[in-house]
């Protein structure tokens, strides 16, 4: 049994390593052929599909398009990916192929794992723990990638409303500030550019206004998001001045971020309590009380054998 672990694990580490030097070095021109190729990058701000991982997607497609999901399920998972940035019409085929695929890796480890346990009872819940696990993996790395997704755009909004503000004042309408913004960030803030450009897609395919931004508010899940689109939409009810809410907004932005880096701040020397005190006191109080301590032992112990003595 060693030795087929051993094996495996050989079999691994040089697959990982082969990977590696193909990608690092084998292929170094790949970089300059991103960097020369401006047209890799579509309207949207995501780079065009390459052939070199193609064979492996269409096998993870076909893999995930044939288990059985129920189609609210299939309807939550594609809002998960569409907010995640993940939009292709297989996305949600090869979600759920990842998804089998890290199940039968983690029920795989889980076999090897559970031969060196005498209980069947055990056995059984290893096995049901890792398919579970293996099953539920990929669905909270895409909950994180969301997360991040969202503070990108979150971190980024201030700049897009500045840069809003100034094709508005320049003249500009809401519609052509969106494509001004889609172009200026589309180097610098990926994320935020291929949102605008999607609502500049859809109001041109005829959609209106308040229908492109509520669609926006909707795949990003960003509360901030969600509080510019009732902005521009009132604006754009009432006839207020879009620019100076948009100004009013991005300081309203930078501000509460500055509040909440002095809050996380003022939380430091909280959650320093309890690393001090179990890391740092311990090693401190053998430093400073440690020689005391040897030196009680060594002379204050032998006295008290003479006295009871």
């Amino acid at each position: 049994m060693a030795t087929v672990l051993l094996l495996a694990f050989f079999l691994l580490l040089t697959s990982g390593i082969t990977y590696f030097g193909y990608r690092v070095y084998s292929r170094p021109g790949r970089v300059q052929e991103r960097l020369a190729d401006v047209g890799t990058i579509n309207v949207l701000g995501e780079p065009k599909p390459e052939g070199e991982g193609e064979l492996l997607v269409r096998v993870i497609h076909h893999l995930g398009a044939a288990v059985p999901v129920s189609p609210s399920e299939v309807s939550e998972s594609r809002r998960y990916l569409i907010a995640g940035g993940f939009r292709t019409d297989r996305a949600v085929s090869v979600f759920y192929g990842i998804k089998v695929i890290s199940c039968v890796v983690l029920l795989v480890g889980a076999f090897f794992l559970h031969l060196f346990t005498g209980n069947p009872m055990l056995r059984v819940l290893v096995l049901a723990f890792a398919a579970y696990i293996g099953w539920q993996f990929p669905r909270m790395v895409l909950e994180h990638m969301i997360k991040r997704r969202q503070e990108r755009l979150r971190l980024s909004l201030p700049d897009a409303l500045d840069l809003m503000v100034v094709c508005v004042e320049a003249g500009l309408g809401l519609d052509q500030a969106f494509v001004s913004v889609t172009r200026e960030l589309q180097e610098t803030h990926r994320e935020i550019s291929a949102e605008f450009g999607l609502v500049n897609l859809e109001m041109r395919a005829g959609k209106r206004r308040a229908d492109a931004l509520h669609n926006l508010a909707e795949r990003t899940g960003e509360d901030e998001v969600h509080k510019l689109v009732a902005i521009l939409i009132q604006a754009d009810r009432f006839g207020t001045s879009i620019s100076e809410s948009l100004r009013t907004h991005a300081d309203f932005l930078r501000i509460r971020r500055r509040q909440q880096a002095e809050e996380r701040a003022g939380k430091v020397g909280v959650k320093l309590v309890f690393p001090i005190f179990f890391c740092i006191l311990p090693a401190m109080l053998i430093v400073t009380a440690g020689p005391g301590i040897l030196q009680i032992v060594k002379y204050l112990f032998p006295m008290m054998k003479q006295f009871s003595v």
